[in-house]
């Protein structure tokens, strides 16, 4: 019994063997019969999809060109800002974003609020994407903010000029960003200005604070000059700055600076002895700026313009000055096609007067007075009358003969102190073009000629009743050139050959090579 058990299974197995075979060559035709009509099902499902998104992306830019599109945001995520406080992007970009009622409108909203957090400096990207917000909220989208922030620490280096130092300077910043998450930069700066300025600042700035909506700043300095040279005296500034406003080309800051004049010298004309000593300015200063050229390094085209006002003497006493500065600066950039050829048109003018009792007989003070030299650009330069080529810093102008030395009792007619001037006025004309080698085009080196004319007067002292129209145009100085223009990344270098057409006596103009440097901003 257990044989034949034993053999019918072994012959049934062998049986079912057989016909699984025959089963599974079946079965496997099937399958093949099956994945291949699958598989050009899916293909050409898949194409059908494509079609119809297709069909459905061509139709909704069709209406996004036709009509506006409705549409309002629903949520704002913001990704990334491992160490920014999401309150701070929200408090730039929320209104911005949730004021737009269409897709087109949100779309340039989008770009704005981009360059809005592009503009705080803590981030080295910015994406905004947009996209649909819940099914059951139709008519809504959802803003998705990524960025990448910079390294907290970093360093600056370049070459500027500053109203304040009366040169160029040379600079050094070490830089720390967004400390504390709310877009927060703090800096150390040391300057020093060619052998004659030294410079040594700390300061803070934040683009909100709390409920104020706008940037807010600080900076504590301290500012050494030697004009022994050319004025015959030392100045020592210790300054506090407090940026109180700033919005779009609106600038508002406080200034309370203690000045110190010396001169160890003891050889300082009368008008230098006279305000020696220790100064109080307590003032506002505010700035309006609007620049619509295509480049500040090099114009092509467009206008730009700038005034400044600085009213001092808020702090009563003494020792404190009370003076009133204007300055203003009008650019004009005019194609010419060939050469990438452009005419850029300037003009700068200034004036600073005391104010309070007595102000008519009173002397403005010399540290605060208009100076020019040739160490500067016009063109980059929106800082009031104080670039005029060819002539050495504080090379022109009012000056008075220093005091006879009492060891040999010699005079020099040519010692003199520059003392600068109440009224300044410059204006220029720049025509720059291309040269002919490629490579030279490729670097950004460029050709120009130039003429420039400025002049100063003195109005206080009750200097302004011999000021006439006549004898202030009889005094202007000129001059003309060419030169070429070298752009680096710190800075803009021009090697110009200088021609004093007209200067005054006293005046520090020499006919050659001059080297100047602007900064880019």
């Amino acid at each position: 019994m257990e044989a034949p058990a034993q053999s019918f299974p072994d012959s049934n197995e062998s049986s079912s063997n057989g016909n699984t075979d025959q089963n599974d060559e079946i079965g496997q035709d099937e399958v093949d019969e099956y994945e291949n009509g699958g598989e050009e099902s899916d293909s050409s499902n898949a194409e059908s999809g494509l079609r119809t998104d297709r069909d459905m992306l061509g139709s909704f830019f069709r209406r996004l060109s036709t009509e506006q599109v409705l549409v309002r945001v629903h949520d704002i995520i913001i990704q990334g800002n491992n160490k920014t406080k999401s309150s701070l992007i929200e408090s730039l970009v929320d209104e911005i974003l949730r004021n737009a009622t269409s897709v087109q409108q949100l779309a340039g909203a989008a770009r704005y609020a981009t360059m809005q957090l592009e503009n705080l400096d803590i981030f080295d990207s910015v994406t905004i994407t947009l996209d649909a917000g819940p099914r059951e909220l139709p008519g809504t989208a959802n803003v998705f903010i990524v960025v990448s922030e910079k390294s907290p620490l970093s360093g600056d280096f370049g070459i500027y000029t500053k109203p304040e130092v009366k040169s160029c300077t040379l600079e050094a910043a070490l830089k720390g960003k967004n400390l504390f998450g709310y877009g927060d930069i703090w800096d150390c700066l040391v300057g020093y200005g060619w052998g004659q300025s030294l410079e040594l600042s700390t300061g803070v700035s934040v683009p909100r604070f709390k409920s104020i909506s706008h940037p807010l700043s600080a900076r504590i300095s301290l500012l050494s000059q030697d004009w022994l040279k050319l004025s015959s005296y030392k100045e020592q500034v210790m300054g506090l700055s407090l940026g109180l406003f700033s919005s779009g080309n609106h600038d508002l800051s406080y200034n309370l600076n203690w000045c110190t004049l010396t001169d160890p010298s003891q050889m300082a004309s009368p008008e230098v002895r006279r305000q020696l000593g220790h100064r109080l300015s307590s003032g506002l200063k505010y700035a309006f700026k609007i620049d619509h050229r295509d480049s500040p390094l090099r114009p092509t085209r467009g206008f730009a313009f700038a005034s400044t006002t600085h009213i001092c003497g808020l702090y009563p006493g003494v020792q404190s000055l009370r003076f009133v500065r204007q300055e203003v600066d009008l650019r004009y950039a005019i194609p010419l096609g060939l050469y990438r050829a452009s005419l850029n048109l300037g003009i700068s003018a200034g004036f600073i007067f005391p104010w309070g009792d007595g102000f008519l007989n009173k002397s403005s003070y010399i540290p605060e007075r208009f100076f020019m030299d040739g160490n500067a650009s016009p063109v980059c330069s929106l800082k009031g009358p104080t670039s005029i080529f060819g002539f050495k810093p504080r090379g022109l102008g009012p000056a008075e003969p220093r005091r006879v030395s009492r060891d040999d009792g010699n005079s020099d007619s040519s010692s003199v102190d520059h003392i600068g001037g109440d009224l300044a006025l410059t204006c220029f004309a720049d025509l720059s073009f291309d040269l002919p080698l490629k490579v030279l085009r490729n670097a950004g080196i460029h050709g120009h000629m130039f003429a420039c004319a400025g002049n100063l007067g003195k109005l206080t002292d009750n200097a302004y009743k011999e000021l006439s129209l006549q004898k202030f145009r009889a005094t202007f100085r000129t001059t003309a050139g060419f030169g070429l223009i070298v752009p680096t990344r710190l800075f803009r270098m021009e090697a110009n050959y200088c021609y004093i057409v007209r200067q005054q006596e006293h005046d520090c103009g020499k006919t050659g090579i001059q080297f100047s440097f602007s900064s880019y901003t």
